[in-house]
């Protein structure tokens, strides 16, 4: 698969050029990039935008009372949830004076789900909780009025969900700088890239703040036509990102194609 070198360490496509014959590509708008550099490639679409059969779940056994849900995903490393789950928990309360009717669903790896769970214990919250079963994850996001997500790849389940969403950001001070200096893109989240403007607010590093994702969460719920105008928006880049057919039936027949020929 083809590393994001439109996206980041841009030099890395010279090296690249002298051992690979052909790029099997996530995104359909690589196709130019690499046609440019005069790489073979072949678009064979994203395992995360197929839409995937699950298993029956009885979420009412999981949450309990008929609450709205919004799901937080506050990411997978150590590090993200340390820095990012006490902004997140922050935000909480804050939405907890204007909306008492909602239930916020961390969406966590097993490994991190007492880490998470700690955080939501220490901060006295009872209108949290932490879910791990991938199934179960996946039927939760399905039900969700919103989500608050760490920018990253979840981003695409959110979309492919029609889930209206905000994504946010924060790292260590050298760290962002390291990044800035390798990211060569204008956005971080996906969606916006392949639209090439801002679709889903983008919260990083100064802006990622408990009262700036209230605000935009807030702006949001009171605002359901904003919210379709974001779902039509982003089904729009969907269409040109998604394929027919199985990326690993498409990348399975391309190389066979090449193999064989």
């Amino acid at each position: 698969m083809a590393p994001q070198v439109w996206a980041w360490r841009e030099g890395r496509v010279k090296k690249i050029k002298n051992f690979i014959d052909h790029m099997l590509l996530l995104f359909s708008f690589e196709k130019e990039y690499f046609n440019k550099e005069q790489i073979n490639s072949e678009f064979v679409g994203h395992p995360l935008l197929e839409d995937k059969e699950l298993e029956d779940v009885d979420l009412k056994q999981i949450i309990g009372k008929k609450k709205a849900l919004i799901s937080i995903f506050a990411g997978s490393r150590i590090s993200e949830i340390n820095i990012l789950t006490p902004i997140l928990l922050n935000f909480i309360k804050l939405m907890k004076v204007k909306y008492n009717d909602i239930t916020y669903i961390f969406h966590s790896t097993k490994e991190n789900n007492k880490l998470v769970n700690s955080y939501i214990v220490s901060s006295g919250l009872l209108n949290c909780m932490v879910v791990s079963d991938d199934n179960t994850k996946a039927h939760i996001l399905r039900k969700s009025i919103f989500a608050v997500s760490k920018s990253g790849t979840v981003s695409l389940e959110i979309c492919n969900a029609k889930i209206p969403s905000i994504i946010f950001y924060k790292t260590g001070f050298i760290n962002f700088l390291i990044l800035k200096l390798l990211v060569k893109t204008k956005y971080v989240n996906i969606i916006n890239i392949a639209a090439k403007k801002k679709i889903i607010p983008e919260l990083l590093q100064k802006d990622c703040t408990a009262e700036n994702i209230y605000k935009h969460v807030n702006n949001f719920l009171d605002n359901p036509d904003k919210i379709k105008i974001q779902i039509t928006n982003i089904e729009k880049i969907l269409n040109t990102l998604k394929t027919n057919k199985p990326s690993s039936e498409l990348a399975s027949n391309f190389l066979n194609k090449i193999l064989y020929s």
